[in-house]
């Protein structure tokens, strides 16, 4: 894996090459790349807010060891994918890899699913730091305008109304400067490293006892509603999606690599690297809680709820201090999802995915250079797709709104994995940027296009027996809605295709060209020689 230092100007020219114009603002350094992508994946966010996932479906073992196992191929996609952006350092990024290998149809579908992704992502991050400040609040027995969150009472509401003041102060901080959100981002990896320390420090010191070394790593669990027939291959696997939705997010380097300083090596970097750390550190806490975590019955009773196991664990007041942190870290994921997502819709309405009229709206920017109706779009979905949060069941979970978790990773990994197939189909033709796999591209992108589609065989199936839709005890507040809506974005899209999209998108508007076309004088900064 080869890497090279840009020289100035290079960015800039590298991006006509590709027939764009630096419309956006080139403001963001190599660390501030690998940064928002290490902030979206946020084990301050995944490892707590999917911990009782694992925990029912697999318990331990799935925790201890399924995360390294399944980061493994995580990174190998990873690795996949930084060739891929070192070549085409494009805010488009995963659907302009796709048209530029493909053709128009793949980058098409390809946008889809990483749009539909993406606000996937974004809902359930601010959902889920709405519903852990939630629970922060309820310890501080606040009561505030006349909403008391220490009741219990209207926890749905109260919840929804916190996700939708966060959403908003997300759009206010993304429809500022990039300089300030490249800021935040930087401080979002200390925050998540020095949190991180915090965290794993106190549920060493602070329990009275923890758990053997045996418990945290062979003993399984099943709180599913399946047999124990089915543990190693239907169980566990759902188990897995703790990792599989933790570590993702990742294509954000990609999404602003036309804001990053040498972005053909940088984003690369900043991809895998995201990845590795994460992986790492997040075992780390990971181990902590569950060696943290000695009332099994109590766990069980909570299914896995990880502020419930950590004020078991560490009494009222750490408790507090450790949710506290992770709320925080979910402020940050939350905030660099809007950014990712808005870009990508930047990006795919700048080559007409929206249609002609919506998309010139969608992709202007402001005087800023913020792309701000992408984000306030992006934003609307998010709010959209979460109202199903509002309804839960007889003990207020909100079942329909999980499945916004399968939603996400099925959509991005669908995306991530369609350029991955097609450079692996290219071959030998293909063109590689500064940083390359090499030759190893070959086992690399065909093992990558194989664990995904396992993988969304497998977050499509239901997650307890009542969402068996042939089942007698099926209830449709427990049903699985990913495969539904995967259905549906593949039946909408194909629909949108054959109906209108193949005449008026070509899966890239070529800027230079239409300036140069139009007889203006092209920027000697932004223009190919």
């Amino acid at each position: 894996m080869e890497s090279s230092v840009s020289t100035p100007g290079s960015d800039e020219q590298r991006l006509a090459e590709l027939g764009y114009k630096q419309s956006l603002n080139r403001a963001w350094s190599g660390f501030s790349n690998f940064a928002i992508s290490f902030t979206i994946i946020s084990i301050l966010a995944g490892c707590f807010t999917t911990y009782g996932q694992a925990w029912n479906n697999g318990g331990p073992i799935a925790i201890s060891i399924g995360w390294p196992l399944i980061s493994i191929p995580i990174l190998i996609i990873g690795f996949c994918m930084s060739e891929l952006v070192s070549a085409y350092p494009t805010a488009g990024g995963i659907y302009w890899w796709s048209g530029r290998l493909g053709g128009p149809a793949w980058a098409w579908f390809t946008g889809w699913f990483n749009l539909i992704g993406l606000v996937a992502v974004l809902a359930s991050v601010d959902y889920a730091a709405a519903t852990f400040l939630n629970v922060v609040l309820s310890l501080y027995e606040v009561n505030l305008l006349g909403v008391n969150f220490a009741d219990g009472a209207h926890v749905l509401t109260e919840t929804f109304g916190l996700f939708v003041i966060i959403l908003l102060v997300h759009v206010t901080m993304n429809v500022r400067n990039t300089h300030l959100l490249a800021r935040i981002n930087s401080v979002s990896v200390w925050w998540h490293v020095i949190g991180v320390i915090a965290i794993v420090v106190v549920l060493i010191v602070v329990p009275d006892g923890h758990q053997s070394f045996s418990f945290v790593f062979t003993h399984r669990i099943n709180n599913s509603g399946f047999s124990e027939g089915m543990y190693w291959f239907y169980v566990l696997p759902l188990g897995f999606l703790l990792t599989q939705y933790t570590i993702t997010g990742f294509d954000a380097s990609a999404h602003i690599s036309e804001e990053t300083h040498g972005a053909s090596t940088a984003a690369a970097k900043g991809v895998w690297r995201s990845i590795f750390y994460s992986a790492v550190i997040g075992w780390i806490v990971l181990l902590a809680i569950t060696f943290a975590v000695t009332n099994v019955d109590g766990a069980n009773e909570a299914a896995g709820f990880a502020p419930t196991l950590l004020v078991e664990a560490l009494g009222s007041g750490w408790g507090k201090f450790v949710l506290i942190i992770s709320v925080v870290g979910q402020l940050f994921c939350g905030a660099a999802c809007l950014t990712s997502a808005s870009r990508m819709c930047y990006a795919f309405s700048r080559d007409n995915g929206f249609g002609k009229r919506v998309s010139s709206k969608i992709s202007t920017v402001n005087e800023k250079r913020v792309p701000i109706y992408a984000v306030l779009l992006m934003a609307t979905l998010g709010l959209i797709i979460t109202l199903p949060a509002l309804k839960g069941n007889g003990e207020g979970v909100p079942f329909a709104f999980f499945a916004v978790v399968s939603i996400a990773v099925i959509g991005l990994y669908i995306a991530y994995v369609i350029p991955i197939f097609l450079r692996w189909r290219k071959g030998d033709d293909f063109q590689p940027g500064p940083w390359t796999n090499g030759k190893k591209y070959k086992w690399m992108n065909s093992f990558a296009t194989f664990w995904v589609v396992l993988i969304t065989i497998i977050f499509c199936l239901p997650f307890v027996p009542a969402a068996v839709p042939w089942s007698s005890e099926f209830s449709w507040e427990s049903f699985n809605y990913a495969p539904l809506t995967v259905a549906v974005v593949i039946l909408g899209a194909a629909i949108a295709w054959f109906a209108s999209a193949r005449k008026h998108f070509t899966g890239q508007i070529r800027e230079t060209d239409i300036e140069e076309a139009l007889g203006a004088s092209p920027d000697p900064e932004t223009s190919a020689p």
